[in-house]
């Protein structure tokens, strides 16, 4: 009876011992295809990260929104001091157009405003007084030359007489030729409306000073009229960089009312001058360039200033067009291929308003995208190019 009690507790012993056995083969195989597996997903989501830097974009979209690049090629890049000015127009270049009469303006077009193009002898408004207590002056100075003339004619011949004297017949004669010459001036001009007053000069009309119906005397300023043919630049320059400013020799400069960026180097722009102090209390220096006005510039109009110092060779720069901001971080798109291209990052130097000097992100030889920009951007957070997934659950 006892050794058949011993013999049933080894059978026992050996059949849990093959249990175990046979649960740490199953979780030691479990275990190795669990690793197996494993190492396959990992490498493919690695291959998938990779494959989400290139965004898709087709030809056909490339060609639609007209997109253009630029092969990333070290070479001259010009330092920029950055700083704001105005356009103004160059003195001789405009003209104030000023009442010659007394009365009511009428302008020829009512309508006319700050920047409407005017031709040398065009009429631009007409002056009236036949309403006025006053009277004419056309009128008025008409009658006094008529007078004067019979008072000299009826002179001359009673000086040969010896009827008056020599001297009252030199009055007579300066009343006539002073009522003949205010007479003449206005007589060209005078008209069954008024007096019309015309630009003595091609241009635009630059400021208007009375509003219709305004009553005017003579000499006071009714318009200004600019040429716009050269326009000058004003920058203004911090003193503390008093130092560049003898190595400026030109300018790019975008007005506030464009996204264009204008090179003086187009326009035939030239230096005339820098202050060798501040003026007043605004502890800024002016920079004067005169340049020809060939494109929509305005006189008087704001604008961002680039001035343009020493060049340094060898620079990797691109168009400031192909530079996107997000999150206080710079990008730009590279073309991978014919419809592949990918988002990087760059690290900026220095701005001349055309060009941006990049540091570092790009190498010479990157096709950077440089106009569509902002379409290859909208399609980055889109539409990606995959790669095929090998892992199968």
């Amino acid at each position: 009876m006892k050794t058949y009690i011993t013999g049933l507790f080894v059978a026992i012993a050996i059949v849990v011992t093959g249990c175990n056995s046979g649960q740490n083969n199953s979780r030691h195989s479990e275990d190795e295809h669990e690793h197996t597996e494993g190492d396959g997903h990992d490498h493919d989501h690695g291959k998938e990260d990779e494959s989400t830097d290139e965004i898709a974009f087709s030809r056909e979209q490339a060609k639609l929104v007209g997109l253009m690049t630029e092969t990333v090629s070290p070479g001259t890049f010009y330092q920029a001091i950055k700083t704001s000015g105005r356009i103004q127009a160059p003195q001789g270049n405009e003209v104030a157009v000023v009442a010659t009469s007394n009365g009511i303006v009428s302008f020829t077009n009512p309508s006319v405003t700050d920047g409407v193009a005017v031709n040398a002898g065009q009429p631009v408004v007409v002056i009236s007084a036949k309403k006025l207590l006053e009277g004419d002056p056309a009128v008025k100075a008409k009658i006094a030359y008529e007078t004067a003339l019979k008072e000299y004619q009826r002179a001359e011949g009673l000086v040969k007489d010896r009827i008056i004297s020599a001297k009252d017949y030199e009055q007579a004669k300066l009343q006539y030729e002073t009522t003949k010459t205010t007479y003449e001036a206005q007589a060209s001009n005078v008209t069954d409306s008024g007096v019309s007053v015309a630009s003595p000069i091609s241009g635009y009309i630059k400021n208007r000073w009375v509003a219709q119906g305004e009553y005017v005397s003579v000499g006071q300023p009714i318009v200004t009229v600019s040429q716009n043919r050269r326009l000058q630049l004003r920058a203004e320059v911090s003193e503390t960089n008093f130092k560049a400013l003898k190595h400026v020799r030109s300018a790019n400069f975008k007005p506030a009312y464009d996204d264009v960026v204008y090179k003086l180097s187009d326009l035939n722009g030239r230096l005339l001058s820098y202050g060798k102090s501040s003026g007043g209390q605004d502890y800024y220096i002016p920079v004067t360039f005169e340049f020809d006005n060939t494109g929509d510039i305005i006189p008087g109009a704001f604008t961002e200033v680039y001035l343009l110092s020493g060049p340094q060779e060898n620079v990797i720069s691109v168009p400031v067009t192909s530079v996107t901001e997000e999150q206080g971080l710079n990008f730009v798109y590279l073309q991978l291929d014919e419809e592949g291209y990918k988002k990087q990052e760059v690290t900026l130097g220095q701005n001349n308003g055309e060009r941006v000097q990049v540091l570092s992100g790009l190498k010479e030889g990157d096709d950077v995208v440089v106009k569509g920009v902002y379409q290859v951007r909208l399609a980055a957070t889109s539409s990606v190019m995959p790669e095929a997934h090998s892992h199968s659950h």
